[in-house]
């Protein structure tokens, strides 16, 4: 070997160090950033308390809560300024080297402090449209209100439940009899996330160790809700401040449990914060555009759980069975459900023309009694939640169909049964952004 191989071979080995070590230096890079990003969400929780939907990370990393006994306003200026601090150095990165997943990661660290950033604009009074404030904290806006396919719908449910009266007390008192005695609630709610856990395990490989707890609450502004514990846990609490029909267990297991946030948050802690240290996911923020695919897939994970005919059938023999309630009576339910979902958009709308101001209170409560056929008492409390969550609306309809068209297109004339499946936890295992399933 000559003296000039040798020192070829020497500088090409350097340069690879050099190369490796400028590497590791730009994810250093991020994991500097992710730390500062979580501890930056903690801070807004401060001032926010819905801000945080879990975190499970280090107590040190909490800042001190706020004095008691005064009034604190969020220093926006100074958090947006932080916010836009670590953009810079984020964007600053060379991402040449990464592998695709790090690549992804360093796109979901960007659009979680853009949307951190908006939400602190917000809280801090910037004025903000319905559509501008979802844009800026979710990056997705819901379409325009199809008035005319809402009245088609409408039509249908008149035609399906006739009589004297308003359709919408007519729809009331349908209702009526298919609410689940108190006393049977618990059975029939443990009895459906058991089969959507059993269904959902079938497909989707979990921690031996993953588990949930469930507690029944009322007085709150939402139906149901997944708080994540951390270490493969959630607790559910279900609200049984109103009347709760036959059809609601099925759906709130699945959506919130299997396959949807209970599941959604165990491959994350399994696969993104323990599997790789990625330490950005200690955190939830509620608001941030990783909502729109957990509440999109949530309400998705129902159609992987059971077919139609599958439901049906669950629901029949089972769960109106448990609940006491004439099984007879399951597929004529069914057809009023699948009508009632093409009404789905009305609330959202109703949110939006509330909080733009183009409707006041009353008005906001007679659109969704017209148009969402809701009672009085589930008006208001939709109301409330439109009025503590604002344009958290738009996850759910504008997420579902985001979620299903992806599927669809993914899945087109593929004949693998398990492709939906492996699809939906791809989706909540790697960093994905509703701007990825377009």
């Amino acid at each position: 070997m000559t003296r000039l191989t040798v020192l070829t071979l020497l500088l090409i080995g350097a340069s690879l160090v050099s190369c490796g070590g400028g590497l590791q230096a730009q994810r250093a890079a991020v994991d500097r950033v992710a730390e500062s990003y979580v501890r930056l969400a903690l801070e807004i929780g401060l001032y926010d308390p819905d801000f945080v939907d879990a975190y499970t990370g280090p107590p040190g990393w909490r800042p001190e809560p706020l004095p008691e006994g005064a009034e604190h306003a969020i220093p926006a200026d100074a958090l947006v300024a932080r916010a836009d601090g670590l953009l810079a150095e984020l964007r600053a990165v060379d991402t040449r080297g990464f592998e695709d997943i790090e690549k992804r990661r360093v796109k979901f660290l960007d659009a979680a402090l853009v949307s951190a950033k908006g939400r602190i604009e917000l809280l801090g009074g910037k004025p903000m449209s319905f559509d501008e404030e979802s844009k800026a904290i979710y990056d997705v806006v819901a379409p325009p209100c199809d008035l005319d396919s809402l009245e088609a719908a409408l039509k249908a449910l008149d035609e399906l439940i006739p009589g004297e009266g308003e359709l919408a007390d007519r729809v009331e008192a349908w209702r009526q009899r298919f609410v689940i005695p108190p006393d049977r609630i618990d059975t029939v709610f443990t009895t459906a996330i058991a089969e959507a856990r059993r269904r959902t395990r079938e497909h989707i490989e979990l921690p031996a160790n993953e588990r949930f707890d469930v507690e029944y609450v009322t007085d709150a502004s939402w139906g149901a809700y997944n708080w994540y514990k951390g270490d493969y846990r959630s607790l559910i609490q279900v609200n049984i401040g109103l009347p709760m029909r036959v059809d609601s267990p099925l759906g709130l297991a699945t959506h919130e449990g299997y396959p949807g946030h209970h599941v959604q948050n165990v491959l994350v802690e399994d696969h993104l914060l323990n599997g790789r240290g990625w330490v950005e996911f200690y955190v939830q923020p509620l608001y941030c555009p990783q909502a729109v695919l957990n509440e999109g897939g949530a309400n998705y994970g129902i159609e992987l759980d059971f077919t139609r005919e599958e439901r049906l059938a669950f629901s029949r023999d089972v769960l109106y069975p448990l609940a006491g309630i004439d099984p007879a009576l399951a597929e004529e339910n069914q057809r009023f459900g699948d009508l009632m979902r093409r009404l789905h958009g009305a609330g959202t709308e109703a949110i939006r023309r509330y909080l733009d101001g183009k409707m006041d209170a009353e008005q906001t409560i007679a659109w969704l009694q017209r148009y969402s056929l809701m009672s009085r008492a589930r008006a208001e409390r939709y109301l409330r939640f439109g009025e503590q969550y604002r344009s958290y609306v738009v996850t759910y309809d504008v997420g579902l169909v985001m979620v299903r068209d992806y599927m669809e297109r993914k899945t087109q004339g593929s004949d693998d049964p398990e492709l939906r499946w492996r699809l939906l936890a791809d989706l909540y295992a790697v960093p994905h952004l509703p701007s990825d399933l377009e």
